[in-house]
């Protein structure tokens, strides 16, 4: 039944995207961060700030996403 707060059909499977899309955005984004800051050694990242930055920015997108991956659905 559509509209029955289950979590099947196209809406459930765009919440899926959402929640695994914000998940890899906000892991990504911490890993720039620790780079940016010099905290996480190895890359040509590395102690650039403009890093940080960015990861900062992957966070702050990735977790609206994260956030309507897992809100319910309407009943």
């Amino acid at each position: 039944m559509e509209g029955d707060g289950n979590a099947s059909g196209p809406e459930g499977d765009m919440k899926r995207v959402a929640l695994i899309a914000g998940l890899i955005l906000v892991a990504v984004g911490i890993v720039w961060i620790l780079q940016g800051l010099d905290l996480l050694k190895g890359s040509f990242m590395t102690g650039r700030s403009f890093w940080a930055w960015m990861g900062a920015l992957a966070v702050l997108v990735g977790l609206p996403m994260v956030a309507r991956g897992l809100r319910r659905g309407r009943r």
